[in-house]
């Protein structure tokens, strides 16, 4: 069975992207960074909902031909070209770069996944998360929290049935003060 990890960005006061779909307080350090790319590289299958998707594949895939592109830029990109990817939409009917498109029952083919042997998949996105989550599909949460408080916009959680018990397995710290911390769902 594959394990399935939530991790993404989060503002102290628990939102992914701030009112309007701003992501501009969440700009990594360089260590950071690098973080968020070997988690890339290490990543058998990614799982996007569409709005994530359209975020990443709107830059990655030629952030590394654009002037002024670092090293790190140009090592993500690749990496982020080269990991195999499935979007969850039923709105958009055309993806490139390593992907495939899911257009049925997002908990049915997580699940599916999730039950193949292999190495973990990374799932993002608000709404598609949270369909895995209420599903109990998430086997491990990777907060990255940022010092900073937005105010509203898109939650890293969401709504939940019954209770999720989680076990603390790493704390990080990076510049900034941004702080990792990794839990596994407790079965």
């Amino acid at each position: 069975m594959r394990k399935l990890i939530f991790a993404m960005n989060v503002s102290l006061d628990g939102y992914i992207a701030a009112p309007g779909g701003d992501l501009g307080w969440s700009v990594p350090s360089d260590e950071l960074f690098q973080y968020w790319s070997d988690r890339v590289g290490a990543t058998s299958l990614a799982l996007y909902g569409r709005k994530l998707w359209e975020t990443m594949s709107s830059h990655w895939p030629t952030a590394d031909q654009q002037p002024g592109a670092t090293p790190a830029d140009i090592e993500f990109a690749r990496r982020w070209r080269d990991m195999p990817k499935a979007v969850f939409s039923s709105t958009i009917d055309k993806v490139d770069w390593n992907t495939r498109l899911v257009t049925g029952d997002a908990v049915a083919e997580i699940t599916r996944l999730r039950a193949e042997d292999g190495d973990p998949m990374d799932i993002g996105g608000a709404t598609l998360a949270g369909a895995a989550m209420r599903a109990g599909l998430i086997d491990e949460y990777v907060l990255v929290t940022v010092p900073v408080l937005v105010g509203g916009g898109t939650p890293f959680f969401t709504a939940l049935d019954s209770w999720v018990n989680l076990k603390p397995v790493e704390t990080r710290t990076f510049p900034g003060g941004v702080v990792l911390t990794r839990y596994e769902t407790r079965r």
